[in-house]
Order: structure tokens, then C-alpha cells, then sequence
């Protein structure tokens, strides 16, 4: 980036004239003026040398601070001028009121490659490269964008009252980071800005230093391809017919394995394949050409072939009526640049045949309502609401095997492999309005037009909630000098608070964004924070305090006609406090009794209910033991498994009763998914949590989720 680096003057002017709050100061041109401006500041005064070739004015010793008496400031002023070079162009003396506080805080803005001009915010002076403690968002932001930013802050106690100081006026804050996005938006040649230190006056942020940086030019604009046709997608998800092409009689190779998957997955459109021995394989008569199929039979073919053969028999398959075709083939884009071409070669032709091409180097493509498994890997999942795309198929594979295990079940899923022509985006873009699907979730590794992927994935997160999980998260922006705000805004920095400004659920892991993505698609989202932790073991329920407590979510306190109503089925040993620790004093209808009691309350949000499956563990002990079923055992067994089975169910009736997420966590769940608890939640329709940690992750990203509709009005 070439450019203009503007002098402190002329960038506080620009930043002026948007809204950012500046201390009062003067130009001046002699020492002389310096002190008649110190007199009318008011004493003590800071004196910089300012001039359009200064930017790091500090580094140079260019600066002169609290200068407190008349003499001072004369020669301080007469010292700076001496120190000016011919590099530094017409110099000048800034003078301006030395301000104290006990706080700094920075803003500014920054460029990044992938998503353009970025607002920063966070904690600045002489900690802000130890602390690095900013939240960013691409321009525009909203009121809601920047309010979201100074909350996410770690360091809230320095916004707080503060040796004796008032709190930071948040408002106030607010507007500032308003008024950098509004510069950036009105001036696209603006590159940085710098504003370190913002100082703490009477809980008012003021800058007293300001750095622009301008481009050359404005950024050019990303040329898109446009979106896929819905025809497309209907003809890769919901296909009348699917044509393997290179089906293999050898139970090891893709045409093999792709051929089995969709004929074992039950799938009830035609099927044919090709073989260049016509070989017959699991049964089907397989043809040598596409020119022996019948026309307008299939829309999918499912490619297992060279690429060297792919474009001939891509002309074939749009011959025959055939609109999608997804390719396992590999020799690509990812085989450098011989690769390279013949993959745009494949998407021109693809363009010119009016077929959506899903690939090439994929795995596979699923949709559970046509019984849809065309993949050259396991498994095959549950039906279900969670629409899955990725840039990788072994993530793909992940995420079906997490529905397989938690039986969360699946609408659709697939590899986008190179993605040439349809991206993630594009796939999620499709879901959202997918009357099957009712979540998103994604995993991708680079997003090369952040801009447009952030519009439209913020248009998908408006309809439904979208879960991403990222790789390859590095401090590769970490591009300027040390001392710029810019520095902080680093590439994984700026995806995160894209995520947060788009509304869409960045989890950490794959399995956290499967549990997010899972219990979007099975809980209602809360109103609010408030949560009350039901347990049948203090423990339990202590370690789960501390995880919300550690969240964004609250832990509730109980009110008092919640605590008496609970009084009138607990014995008094009970906790008589939120976490609700039954203390043993479960009877037969306690669980559910108390659960619905505590949820039905209008100052609750949540509940995460722990210790279900306990009695069914026992009842596993008792028959596996060498005295059942003898001693009255079997009779006991029976009822503890039913116990915890009504436990499970009646959880999920108060959840749908009162529109309130109800989470059940025990181990049991991967320890021992046959316990009759998690299978009875399982047998729900919903997630039994591993843990009450997982549990309270889940819920944070759901409170997330509606808290960001909230603040823009779409809940």
C-alpha cells in the first residue's frame, strides 16, 4: 500500500468533522505563539513538533510533556523547531492541554486483506501489545456492531469505576467508533488510523494523538460469480436420477464405493452407471456410454473418472438432460498450474452446459429426504434439520459421524473439494432457504473475498443460524509497525468479529460447532441469560456455576416464590439456591415436578438439568452382576430405567410447553450411549451433552444467537 501518511493536524481535522472527540489544542509557528497558547489551554500543555512529513513523532523526540510554567514550553518549543529536518516539510508547533487519566484505551482502523477498512477498539498505552486486548469489525458498523465490541473487551473492569474514577461513559465510546466507521466510509482512501492513547477523562474517552495513513487509490472491487440457479441445487440435492460415471467392479475404488453408498442408502430414483467393460456391479447393468441411457431421466452424475475424460463426458451428461454433476475427480486446482487451467476449463464448460458443478477433488454429496448418499465415504447419517457444507470432506465426514453417534440428524451435506464453481457460501446460501434445513454448518479455511462473504453470510444468519468452525486461524495480518493499532487487528481477529457482526456462531472446535449446530436444530433459543442449573450431585452442579459464570450467560437467582414453591417438594436439606441441588430428595415425580417449576418461571431463561441416567447406571450394574435377576433385581432394574427414561421425556415436554431450552448433560452419553437416559433423549429428537461444560457452550451460542436478532430487531 502506497499512500499519504497525514500530519497530526490534518488528521485530527479529517477525524473532526465524523464526530471523534479531540482535545482542545492550537497550531501555532513560533514559541512565542507556544506560550500564549499554553496560557489559553490552560497550564500544564503538551508541545509536539507537527508537520506533513511527521508521523512517529515520539520515536524522533518530538514530543515535550507536561510543561508547566511559560519558560518551559518556550524552550521546549525553540528545541523542537531546531530539531525539524527539510524531509519534514512546512513544521509547525501543536500545542494542547496535557491530560491524565488512569486509563487508555485505543481505536482506530485498520485494512485487512481479506475483508477491507476494519474498526478497532481496545485497551491502548504502553499495555496494548503486552495486553492485545481489541475486538475489530468491518466497516460500516452499527450501533449495535460497536456496542457488541466494547462489550466483548476482556478487560471490563477497566471500564468500570476505577481508583476512584467514574466508569467509561460506554455511550461516549460508541460514538467514536461510529465516527471512525463513518470516516472510512465517506473517504475510501483512508488505509489506517491510528488513535493510541484514547485518555479516560471523568469516564470520557478523548484523543489526544491521531495518524492517518491514505492509499493511493481505493481498493478495486472483487469480481463475483453469480450465484448458482436454484434448478442446480435441486438437481444436486433432489435428484430424479444420479448416474455414477467410472463405476468399478473392485470393492476398493470410488466407483465401487460411491455406487454401493447410494444403492445401500435406499435411494428410490433411477440408477445407472458406466463401466468401459459394461461389467455389471452390485447389480446394476452398467453401459459404456452415456449415449445408451435415456434422455430425461437423471439430473445428477456422480463423476469418478480421469479429469482427462471429464469434459467429453460433461457434454454427454447436458446432452442427456442431466443439470448437476458432482466430481470426486482429482488433478485440479490442487495440482498446481497445469491443474489449474483444465479447472477453469471445467468451469467454463460447465458455465456453457448450464450444469452446477459441485467439486472437483470432493467426496460426496448427501440429502436424507430423497435417501440421497452419493459419497465415496462413510457414513451414512440420521435424517434430520442440519445443512452441512465444507471445504474439506474429511470435516464432512466428522460432522456425520457426530449425527450418527448423537442421532441429530442430517438434511443435507457436502464436500465443496476445490469449490470452483460453488462455494461454502453458495451451499449455505441455498440452505437458508431449504424448507428441510433449519441450521447451517460449515467448516472453511480461507475466505479470499471477505466482503462478499460477509454480506452474504449475514443475509443467511437473518433467516436461520449459521455455525462456522475455521482452520488455519494465524496472526498472518499482523502487517504494521508495532506502535499501530493495525498491528492488533489480526487476520484471526478480524474473522472473529466478522462472525459476530454477520450474526453467524464461530466455534472453536468441530465438535463444538456440531453441538451449537446441534441444539439450534432441537432447542428454542432463549430470551435471555438467566439460567437455573438443576442437579441431583452438588459437585456437579458447583463446576457448572463456574462454567456459566465464565460464559455470557447468568446464573439466576432464584426468587422467592420460585424458592417456596420448590420448598413444597424438597426436603429442607436441599441447596436453596441456584445451582438446585436436590440433595436426595428425588421421589418419583420430583425431577419433573421441579423441572417444570423451575422453567415455567418467568425470571428464567434456561435450564441445564445434570445427573440423569444415574439410576439406569446402577440398573446396568445390577444386570450385568451375577445375582440378576434374582433378589428382586429384575423388578428394580425395570423401574430405574424407566425412571430415567420418563426423566428424558419429561424434559423435553417442558421444553416445548414453555419455549425454553431445557439441556440434559451426563457422560453417560459417550461413556454409555445405551443407558436408558441419553438413549431416551436421543429418542427426543435432542442432544444429550457429554458434559455440563459442553452443555453450558452449547447454550452460550444460543443466547448469542438471539441476543444478536434482539439488538436488530429480527427476534
Amino acid at each position: 500500500m502506497s499512500g499519504a501518511t497525514l500530519s497530526e493536524a490534518d488528521s485530527k481535522a479529517l477525524l473532526a468533522a465524523h464526530g471523534v472527540p479531540f482535545a482542545p489544542e492550537q497550531i501555532v509557528a513560533t514559541p512565542d505563539a507556544a506560550v500564549v497558547a499554553a496560557q489559553e489551554l490552560g497550564l500544564p500543555v503538551v508541545v509536539k513538533l507537527n508537520g506533513p512529513g511527521i508521523a512517529h513523532k515520539t520515536e524522533r523526540g518530538l514530543v515535550r510533556l507536561g510543561l508547566s510554567s511559560p519558560d518551559a514550553v518556550a524552550v521546549a518549543a525553540a528545541e523542537l523547531l531546531a530539531a525539524a529536518t527539510p524531509d519534514d516539510g512546512e513544521v509547525g508547533l501543536l500545542v494542547a492541554p496535557m491530560l491524565r487519566g488512569t486509563r487508555e484505551l485505543l481505536a482506530g482502523l485498520a485494512t485487512d486483506p481479506q475483508f477491507g477498512t476494519t474498526v478497532v477498539v481496545g485497551v491502548g498505552g504502553i499495555l496494548a501489545e503486552a495486553i492485545a486486548d481489541v475486538t475489530v469489525r468491518p466497516v460500516p458498523i452499527s450501533r449495535a456492531d460497536a456496542h457488541d465490541m466494547v462489550d466483548e473487551l476482556r478487560s471490563q473492569a477497566l471500564l468500570g469505576p476505577f481508583r476512584g474514577e467514574p466508569a467509561v461513559d460506554r455511550a461516549a465510546l460508541v460514538e467514536v467508533l461510529l465516527a471512525l466507521s463513518a470516516a472510512a466510509a465517506a473517504d475510501a482512501r483512508i488505509a489506517s488510523v491510528d488513535l493510541n492513547p484514547l485518555i479516560v477523562v471523568d469516564g470520557r474517552p478523548v484523543a489526544v494523538d491521531a495518524l492517518v495513513e491514505l492509499r493511493d487509490a481505493p481498493p478495486a472491487a472483487a469480481t463475483a460469480r453469480s450465484r448458482p440457479a436454484p434448478e442446480g441445487f435441486g438437481a444436486l440435492f433432489d435428484p430424479r436420477g444420479v448416474v455414477v460415471a467410472g463405476a468399478s467392479s473392485h470393492p476398493g475404488k470410488f466407483g465401487f464405493v460411491s455406487l454401493h453408498n447410494l444403492l445401500a442408502s435406499g435411494y428410490e430414483g433411477a440408477v445407472a452407471a458406466t463401466n468401459r467393460e459394461r461389467a455389471e456391479v452390485l447389480g446394476i447393468q452398467t453401459v459404456a456410454d452415456l449415449d445408451e441411457l435415456p434422455e430425461g431421466t437423471f439430473d445428477l452424475i456422480f463423476v469418478c473418472t480421469p479429469a482427462s475424460v471429464n469434459p467429453d463426458l460433461l457434454r454427454a451428461a447436458a446432452a442427456k438432460g442431466i443439470r448437476a454433476a458432482f466430481v470426486t475427480s482429482a488433478g485440479y486446482g490442487e495440482a498446481g498450474e497445469a491443474g489449474l487451467a483444465a479447472q477453469r476449463e471445467l468451469v467454463a464448460l460447465c458455465d456453457e452446459l448450464g450444469i452446477l458443478l459441485a467439486g472437483p477433488n470432493g467426496q460426496g454429496v448427501v440429502s436424507t429426504p430423497s435417501k440421497l448418499c452419493a459419497q465415496i465415504v462413510a457414513p451414512n447419517p440420521p435424517a434430520g434439520s442440519i445443512g452441512v457444507a465444507s471445504q474439506s470432506g474429511n470435516f464432512v465426514s466428522s460432522f456425520l459421524n457426530y449425527a450418527v453417534q448423537t442421532g441429530v440428524g442430517i438434511s443435507r451435506a457436502v464436500s465443496a473439494g476445490n469449490a470452483a464453481a460453488v462455494t461454502v457460501a453458495d451451499y449455505l446460501d441455498h440452505y437458508a432457504d431449504d424448507e428441510a434445513t433449519s441450521v447451517g454448518l460449515a467448516y472453511v479455511e480461507g475466505v479470499p473475498d471477505g466482503r462478499a462473504f460477509l454480506d452474504r453470510m449475514r443475509a443467511v444468519a437473518e433467516r436461520k443460524p449459521l455455525v462456522l468452525v475455521k482452520g488455519g486461524a494465524t496472526s498472518g495480518g499482523q502487517r504494521a509497525a508495532a506502535s499501530h493499532t493495525g498491528s492488533l487487528a489480526t487476520d484471526d481477529r478480524t474473522f472473529d468479529g466478522a462472525c459476530r457482526q454477520a450474526g453467524i456462531t464461530r466455534a472453536a472446535t468441530v465438535e463444538e460447532a456440531f453441538e451449537a449446530a446441534a441444539t439450534f436444530a432441537t432447542q428454542p433459543l432463549p430470551a435471555g441469560p438467566r439460567v437455573v442449573v438443576m442437579t441431583t450431585a452438588g459437585g456437579w452442579g458447583v463446576v457448572t456455576a463456574d462454567a456459566i459464570t465464565r460464559s455470557t450467560l447468568h446464573l439466576a437467582e432464584l426468587p422467592a416464590d420460585l424458592l417456596a414453591a420448590i420448598d413444597e417438594h424438597l426436603p429442607p436439606r436441599w441447596s436453596r439456591n441456584n445451582p438446585v441441588d436436590l440433595a436426595g430428595g428425588e421421589t418419583r415425580d420430583t425431577i419433573p415436578t421441579v423441572l417444570a417449576l423451575i422453567a415455567e418461571h418467568p425470571e428464567v431463561d434456561a435450564v441445564i438439568q445434570l445427573g440423569i441416567g444415574i439410576q439406569a447406571n446402577q440398573a446396568r450394574l445390577m444386570r450385568e452382576g451375577r445375582f440378576y435377576p434374582d433378589h428382586g433385581l429384575e423388578r428394580i432394574v425395570a423401574y430405574h430405567e424407566r425412571q430415567d427414561a420418563r426423566f428424558a421425556e419429561a424434559a423435553a415436554r417442558v421444553s416445548e410447553a414453555t419455549g425454553k431450552p431445557v439441556l440434559l448433560a451426563t457422560e453417560l452419553a459417550v461413556a454409555d450411549p445405551t443407558n436408558a437416559a441419553p438413549a431416551a433423549v436421543r429418542a427426543t429428537g435432542r442432544l444429550c451433552y457429554a458434559s455440563a461444560d459442553r452443555a453450558v457452550a452449547a447454550l452460550a451460542h444460543a443466547w448469542e444467537r438471539a441476543r444478536w436478532l434482539q439488538a436488530r430487531g429480527l427476534a
